[in-house]
């Protein structure tokens, strides 16, 4: 068997059968047809490589692209991947801690509970990510094989061809003005943690001593009554933190609004855990009494300088945000 023969006989083997005798015969027409008449192994070798892989052949023949998601829509295909994948991560990881919540029933120390949910958080996001990325490239995939135009350019993000008036649209982005995605997701992350640090704070903040089996907490730090009655303002400083997190995901970077947005959330937020810390029954008695044993030290000396501590920390951390959003937005 000749090269033409072998050349022909790859080609048709990745068709249908129904379609084999037709394009063997049509083949071989056109590979004699690129032949001079008397043509040696050379000639031959040179026209088929003019014709190609065998391979790539067959798939123009099918009219089917050699590749899962192709240049007309990876673009699109990897921008909604970029912002699909982060929420879905975040929702898993929000389904895990509210699993909790409502499936905690105090048989287990709290510390080793949220350690647990630590892991399982992670494993969840990466699992739900996973799964993400699979069914979304599935849809792209099956998106590619049912469009039949022969047209491969690009595709914008609302899958229309490419025309210069969609410059007109794109928002030039100073790169220290950005709001990237890992932002995002820490600021999410952070309010999911304060949150569980202030609803459990009786068995989360305060003081451990080792112990045979490990970590064990001895003393809470804060009075978790006094905590739980401030519960409704503390819902509504969530609320305010994840409508600005979602605003700075929507904009993808700093402007004025937000930075005035952002001031705002910082001076209430301040003011509400400056009211909660000032409150004279804040702090368990238990443990003032066992950190100024430690220090020896008056307990009124240890409370005023452990409030005024947080305190500070509140002021110099709300202040350094409101200056950091100011700044950011006005970036040119």
């Amino acid at each position: 068997m000749n090269l033409i023969d072998i050349y022909i006989q790859e080609v048709t083997r990745r068709l249908p059968e129904k379609m084999r005798d037709d394009i063997a015969l049509e083949l071989r027409s056109t590979i004699e047809d690129m032949l001079p008449d008397d043509y040696n192994e050379e000639d031959t070798k040179t026209v088929l490589e003019k014709l190609g892989s065998p391979v790539k052949l067959a798939n123009n023949y099918l009219d089917r692209p050699m590749h899962l998601i192709g240049p007309r829509y990876f673009d699109v295909y990897v921008s909604l991947l970029k912002m699909i994948v982060p929420i879905a991560a975040v929702v898993a990881l929000i389904s895990v801690v509210a699993e909790f919540f409502i499936g905690y029933q105090a048989e287990e120390a709290i510390i080793n509970v949220v350690l647990d949910l630590i892991g399982l958080g992670i494993w969840r996001m990466i699992d739900v990510s996973m799964q993400t990325f699979l069914w979304f490239t599935l849809v792209f995939a099956i998106i590619e094989r049912m469009d039949k135009g022969k047209d491969d350019q690009p595709l914008t993000t609302s899958l229309k061809k490419w025309t210069p008036d969609d410059l007109k649209n794109i928002t030039y982005i100073p790169k220290k003005k950005a709001i990237s995605k890992c932002e995002v997701f820490g600021a999410l992350l952070w309010t999911a943690i304060w949150a569980t640090l202030y609803f459990y704070a009786n068995q989360l903040l305060g003081i451990y001593e080792g112990g045979k089996d490990g970590l064990e907490f001895v003393t809470p730090a804060l009075n978790q009554e006094a905590l739980l009655g401030f519960w409704p303002i503390i819902l509504v400083v969530i609320g305010l933190e994840i409508g600005l997190t979602l605003y700075k995901f929507i904009k993808g970077q700093w402007t004025k609004r937000m930075a005035i947005y952002n001031t705002g959330l910082q001076v209430f937020s301040a003011i509400v855990f400056i009211v909660i810390f000032i409150n004279p029954n804040i702090l368990n008695q238990d443990f003032i009494k066992h950190m100024t044993n430690i220090f020896d030290t008056q307990d009124h000396q240890f409370t005023t300088w452990f409030i005024a501590t947080v305190l500070i920390s509140f002021i110099v951390s709300a202040a350094i945000s409101i200056f950091d959003g100011f700044r950011k937005s006005n970036i040119r």
